[in-house]
């Protein structure tokens, strides 16, 4: 038990956005104490963790291309500016690229969006069937309109990541406490601290919600009410009986499905369904992949009929029912509260622009990037982001 009971700044939720705020905050001011509190240091059911991982610049919206941007720019330096007493972590930051398939009509909006993501210096193409074919050969692209593929798009070891934000934020000053917040004090619409499953009680004027897809109900504690609801995701390790020649970027169908290559020549698949149950739900169904996503796989990948189903895993995405995008800010009915949640399965690559941000609007700096698009207030208007294309 940590016997400190007063912070300048408490974090609720210790995974990438916990922890690349606290990172940025400290870094920023390491005059500020700063606590970070964990229901589960070992992160068993972290999003963060528990995510297939990818970083893309792909987006139709300015602000989460530009968000992408300074992630990338990140990654690649991670290991170097990380390197924390002679210790190097090791990210396997590997930039394969992301391919999206669109038919008609959809592909015209694809262009624009692509328009847009070159003018901010992005390196996205636009490719014909026979291109794609020509790139990757596994591929049945018939009746396609055609795809964009970000060369600089990836994958990396999240975990190590947030390994390395985490032990930089606590070299810098940042106190971990391993316990459950079970509730927000508020006094006269002033954040005033954060209660505990084991009975400890801890005072701060600023409490940032970064619990993830537990977020919802700890604002419920505080009397407000998120449109963020925990959805789960199964992700899928396969065995293909042919391996690809080499790797297989991130492929996303038009359905949703998409999949990649991993080492050894496994591939990784996953696919956003409507019917994706919400809750706190851990539990992995094979049937899933051997009777609605196989034959998809298959008749896309034809060599892929025959594979075998290694293993499984589900995770959960913190949805914003509004609009699936991040809710970023202070709400603005209590002061010192402040939110980073609802990234609808796209906060991994996220954290790094969200951590920066949040630390500049705790300590009332200039914002280095303007996302007051993604303002809280948005929420209490009812008034949603428009942003197509969201996968």
């Amino acid at each position: 038990m940590d016997s400190k009971t007063r912070y300048d700044v408490i974090i609720v939720g210790g995974g990438i956005m916990g922890s690349t705020t606290a990172y940025y905050l400290t870094r920023k001011d390491p005059g500020l104490n700063v606590a970070v509190i964990e229901r589960d240091l070992a992160y068993t059911r972290a999003s963060t963790t528990l995510s297939m991982v990818n970083a893309r610049i792909q987006f139709s919206l300015k602000q989460n291309v530009q968000i992408s941007q300074y992630a990338f720019d990140v990654l690649e330096h991670f290991e170097e500016e990380m390197t924390l007493a002679g210790n190097r972590p090791s990210i396997a930051y590997h930039r394969e690229g992301n391919l999206f398939l669109y038919e008609e009509p959809a592909a015209a909006e694809a262009k624009v969006a692509m328009a847009m993501q070159q003018t901010l210096g992005c390196q996205v193409q636009w490719w014909s069937p026979d291109e794609i074919k020509a790139h990757y050969s596994l591929y049945a692209t018939e009746g396609f309109a055609g795809g964009t593929f970000g060369a600089h798009d990836g994958h990396f070891d999240a975990y190590a990541v947030l390994m390395g934000y985490k032990a930089n934020a606590r070299a810098q000053g940042a106190v971990y406490i391993e316990d459950e917040v079970t509730e927000l004090v508020v006094d006269s619409r002033r954040i005033s601290g954060v209660k505990t499953a084991s009975g400890a009680a801890y005072a701060s004027a600023v409490v940032v919600n970064c619990a993830g897809a537990w977020c919802t109900e700890l604002a419920g504690t505080a009397g407000v009410d998120l449109p963020v609801n925990p959805v789960k995701r199964q992700c899928f390790c396969l065995d293909p009986a042919v391996k690809p020649d080499g790797p297989l970027p991130l492929t996303v169908l038009p359905s949703g499905l998409y999949f990649r290559t991993e080492t050894g020549g496994m591939v990784l698949l996953g696919k956003s369904m409507d019917d994706d149950p919400v809750g706190f739900n851990f539990t992995w169904d094979q049937n899933r992949f051997m009777d609605l996503l196989w034959l998809e796989l298959a008749e896309f990948v034809p060599v892929f009929e025959r594979l075998k189903l290694v293993r499984g895993w589900a995770g959960l995405y913190a949805v914003n029912t509004l609009d699936d995008n991040a809710i970023l800010g202070e709400w603005p009915e209590i002061k010192g509260f402040y939110l980073a949640n609802g990234f609808s399965g796209h906060g991994l690559q996220q954290g790094p622009a969200v951590g920066r941000y949040m630390s500049e609007l705790i300590v009332g700096d200039t914002p280095t990037l303007d996302l007051s698009i993604f303002s809280p207030q948005r929420i209490l208007d009812g008034k949603p982001i428009a942003e197509g294309g969201i996968v």
